[in-house]
């Protein structure tokens, strides 16, 4: 809720207000300083606060303290310079977060089982509670320009208080053995790593594309969220179909991120669902499927219209993969940590959707274009799924009809070879 306050905040500011063309080269330069991290983070310090018993906790509780502080401090700096390190940072606390967590949720639930459901739920009150902060920060904005931001001060401080009640937890006491490092680097893991990771630079690189394609003047509120559960950017059409030469409404804006929040809200809700009738090989390739398709459709749609059908596929995708991989991981490597393995893959996961981003700013493409490149994106990792991958194990379903699904391992499974 609270990052998605500090997003309304930045309507209307400097950071909506510059000419988009003036601005790339700022974006690409805190872009890159946001990759940094995220190559330091997974190797070195991630497998060190991994054994310390809280590490992970305090990694958690120390992003909240920095969007805090980074909102506060944007509350006299909506219209300066510093606006821009100060929004970048927030990007790097939020990507920072969600390596943490997904490497202490694990720790947290009794079985594999609950782990689904865990996060599975997590992404479905992100994807809400996201929509809810928006809407608070828009009522907040109609006070002032810097009201959101001071509502998202006492959000976070509210989840200061609640981050701080996770129990002290260690992630991975030992290091990896041999036998976990070759149950990752199993084809079928390793193949679907890679969908998932140009999945994730997809969202990244709509999320730019949208936020410098779709603008608004000082007639118009503008919001941008920046990759919570659905990972796409909004603004206002600028320059585009009926658009042209006007800010958008208010309303313009609430169809995007409705259609966004939607998708990621879908995502959470029927991918457990989905996994109780399909392998989690069928369900990749089918979301890459239909993101290539609905891609396409975006293409000739074109404006707003495009706009909305893009968001919702990108966000429902994504999400769904995601989920159908961290399923997949628990199915095919028992033997590992997974708090450890959702961790490394998270931050892979993480800088793939920052080096999306950085393509979207350096390559300053028409949204149409950009659309093409979306389509073209789902379509290379469809095929590299489908001819890398290696055959999908049979499942037998139980003959006790109140057993838990085959999602993570319960049913009997036999090779195709067989």
């Amino acid at each position: 809720m609270s990052d998605a306050m500090l997003a309304v905040a930045l309507a209307g500011s400097i950071f909506f207000s510059i000419d988009p063309d003036a601005a790339r080269w700022r974006v690409a330069l805190y872009l890159i300083l946001t990759i940094a991290p995220f190559a330091v983070v997974t190797p070195l310090l991630g497998p060190l606060v991994d054994r310390i018993r809280g590490g992970r906790r305090g990694m958690i509780v120390t992003t909240i303290v920095a969007r805090l502080l980074i909102a506060w401090q944007m509350i006299e700096h909506l219209d300066g310079l510093l606006l821009f390190p100060l929004a970048f940072g927030l990007l790097v606390m939020q990507k920072t977060y969600s390596i943490a967590k997904s490497a202490v949720v694990p720790s947290l639930v009794r079985n594999e089982l609950e782990l689904v459901e865990a996060n599975a739920k997590l992404a479905m009150v992100s994807a809400l509670f996201s929509m809810m902060g928006a809407g608070i920060g828009g009522i907040a904005l109609m006070v002032s320009t810097s009201s959101p931001a001071v509502v998202a001060v006492v959000g976070y401080g509210l989840a200061l208080v609640a981050a701080v009640q996770v129990p002290k937890v260690l992630v991975a006491p030992t290091p990896a053995t041999a036998g976990e490092r070759a149950e990752l680097r199993q084809r079928g893991i390793l193949t679907a790593s890679f969908a998932v990771g140009l999945l994730r630079a997809v969202v990244g690189f709509t999320s730019f594309l949208l936020a410098f394609e779709f603008r608004g003047s000082g007639e118009g509120v503008s919001i941008d969220v920046s990759g919570r559960a659905a990972g796409a950017g909004t603004g206002v059409v600028r320059e585009a179909s009926e658009l042209a030469g006007a800010a958008a409404p208010a309303w313009h804006f609430g169809l995007v991120l409705g259609a966004v929040g939607v998708g990621a809200f879908m995502a959470a809700q029927f991918s457990p669902r989905l996994r109780r009738w399909r392998q989690e090989e069928r369900i990749i390739r089918g979301v890459l499927f239909v993101g290539a398709a609905l891609s396409c459709g975006a293409v000739w749609l074109g404006g707003l219209p495009g706009a909305v059908v893009i968001g919702a596929v990108v966000a429902t995708c994504s999400g769904t993969a995601k989920l159908a991989f961290d399923s997949l991981v628990q199915r095919d490597a028992p033997g590992a940590n997974h708090g450890r393995s959702f961790a490394r893959f998270e931050g892979r996961f993480q800088l793939a959707w920052a080096v999306g981003g950085f393509l979207a700013v350096f390559l300053p493409l028409s949204v149409e274009v950009g659309y093409v490149v979306i389509a073209g994106s789902f379509t290379v990792a469809l095929t590299w799924f489908g001819l890398a991958s290696p055959p999908a194990p049979r499942i037998i379903p139980p003959t006790e009809p109140q057993r838990p699904d085959g999602q993570l391992g319960f049913w009997r499974r036999e090779d195709l070879e067989d």
